[in-house]
């Protein structure tokens, strides 16, 4: 009869090379992964970006150029009743419902719900309002006797319209107040510009909680009456 060798089991050796070599393999894996997941959450939060940007332009064809309101400045969001806000102007422009009506049946819009409001790794710092967005706060603020119109503003290719923001506020400005833009992509901040197209900058060259550095290509001053108060934010 012929006998069966015995099959050669791994030794204890064998089996903890093994496992070191997936650990490595894991360690120089998880990072990549990790760049491409935020790569991919900051795409979607520039495509949404863009969307708020068409309904800028859209907005001021059906209103006599207007812009839509910046809603309040350096509060935190508490009136969500004024048509002419912009979280409240905009959203009908691709099918959504206003801010208002949204907070009236669901109540504060939460943090990775799939929402044009919400950049999807923005968590909530808390309050009563979260809009991980927020308009440029010297771009047709309420203390102007009217909204300002597309045509008056200087240079809109480089004049911010909407950035990251922290998410109780409505607006938000390169500042060392709580409402700054607000850099949640690595160290970068996705910003949306009047005339429609977005980018990605680093924190340091928008100012993101220290204050405007006056670039010429990231401009958050308008070259309307609004800028004469700008350098109180």
């Amino acid at each position: 009869m012929m006998r069966l060798r015995p099959s050669r089991a791994f030794t204890l050796v064998e089996l903890l090379v093994v496992i070191a070599i997936i650990a490595l393999l894991a360690a120089l894996l998880l990072p990549a992964l990790a760049q491409a997941q935020g790569k991919a959450r900051s795409s979607q939060c520039l495509s949404n970006l863009r969307q708020w940007g068409l309904a800028y332009r859209q907005y001021a064809d059906d209103n006599k150029d207007f812009l839509p309101r910046r809603g309040q400045g350096v509060q935190p969001l508490a009136q969500i009743d004024r048509p002419e806000d912009w979280f409240n102007a905009l959203p009908a422009y691709f099918n959504s419902q206003p801010y208002q009506q949204l907070f009236a049946a669901n109540g504060k819009v939460q943090p990775r719900s799939s929402s044009v409001f919400v950049c999807p790794i923005a968590t909530d710092p808390g309050g009563s309002h979260f809009l991980p967005y927020g308009m440029n706060m010297n771009l047709s603020p309420w203390n102007l006797p009217q909204a300002a119109k597309f045509a008056e503003i200087a240079r809109p290719l480089a004049v911010v319209a909407m950035a990251d923001a922290p998410g109780p506020y409505a607006s938000t400005f390169p500042s060392l107040k709580p409402y700054s833009v607000l850099a949640r992509h690595t160290r970068r901040v996705n910003l949306l510009f009047l005339a429609g197209q977005v980018n990605s900058y680093a924190a340091d060259y928008v100012g993101c909680g220290v204050g405007d550095p006056n670039r010429e290509d990231v401009r958050w001053l308008t070259g309307t009456d609004s800028d004469a108060t700008a350098g109180n934010y």
